[in-house]
C-alpha cells in the first residue's frame, strides 16, 4: 500500500510542477462604462451616472437591468477599489422604499455622510457591508459594498459629480393612445 502510494505521489509531481504560477493581478476586464451608458439612456429615462475616478477604482462590470426581477429598472456598475474591495452603484428613476431596503439589504441608517456636496444616507452593519444612499436630480443612487467610507466617499464624490453635468430625470413615461377618426 505505501508503495501505491509512492508511486501515485511520483506520478503526480510532474503534473504540479509543470504547471506555471499565475502571473501578474489576474483577469480585469475592460469596461467602457461611458459607451454602455450611452447605449441605455434611450431606454433608461435618464442619462446614467459614469463616475470618471481615474485610474483608482477600477470598473468590472456596467450594465442596464430591466427590472423583470424587482420590477425596478437599473443601471449598475461594479468598481473594485484601490485597497481590493468592492462597492456597487445602482442608480435608478422609480425607487420605492422596499426597493432601497432590498438593494441595502436592510442595513439600518446610522447617520449621513457629505460627500461631493451632497448628503447622503449612511446605513452601516458595524461589519463590513455598509451602503449610501442618495436621491439627487430625479434618481436614486445606491452605492453598497465592503469598502471602507473613505472609499466610499471618493466613489460617492465623483458619482455626484457625473450626475450633476446629466440632465435632471423626467418622469418615466407611460403609454397613451390616441384615436383617430
Amino acid at each position: 500500500m505505501v508503495i501505491a502510494l509512492l508511486l501515485c505521489v511520483l506520478a503526480f509531481l510532474p503534473i504540479v510542477l509543470m504547471n506555471p504560477a499565475p502571473k501578474g493581478e489576474g483577469f480585469r476586464p475592460d469596461v467602457d462604462v461611458a459607451a454602455i451608458a450611452r447605449n441605455a439612456t434611450g431606454v433608461a429615462g435618464f442619462t446614467p451616472v459614469t463616475p470618471d475616478t481615474g485610474d483608482t477604482f477600477k470598473p468590472n462590470y456596467a450594465r442596464w437591468e430591466s427590472g423583470t426581477g424587482s420590477g425596478v429598472p437599473t443601471w449598475e456598475i461594479g468598481f473594485l477599489t484601490p485597497k481590493e474591495n468592492f462597492i456597487g452603484l445602482t442608480q435608478t428613476s422609480q425607487a420605492n422604499p422596499t426597493w432601497v431596503l432590498q438593494q441595502t439589504e436592510n442595513l439600518p441608517v446610522t447617520g449621513t455622510r457629505n460627500a461631493g456636496g451632497q448628503e447622503w444616507e449612511l446605513r452601516d452593519s458595524g461589519k463590513e457591508k455598509r451602503s449610501m444612499v442618495l436621491e439627487y436630480r430625479g434618481t436614486t443612487i445606491v452605492l453598497s459594498g465592503t469598502a471602507k467610507l473613505d472609499e466610499f466617499a471618493t466613489l460617492a464624490a465623483a458619482v455626484v459629480k457625473s450626475a450633476e453635468q446629466a440632465p435632471p430625470a423626467s418622469a418615466p413615461a407611460t403609454a397613451t393612445s390616441s384615436a383617430q377618426p
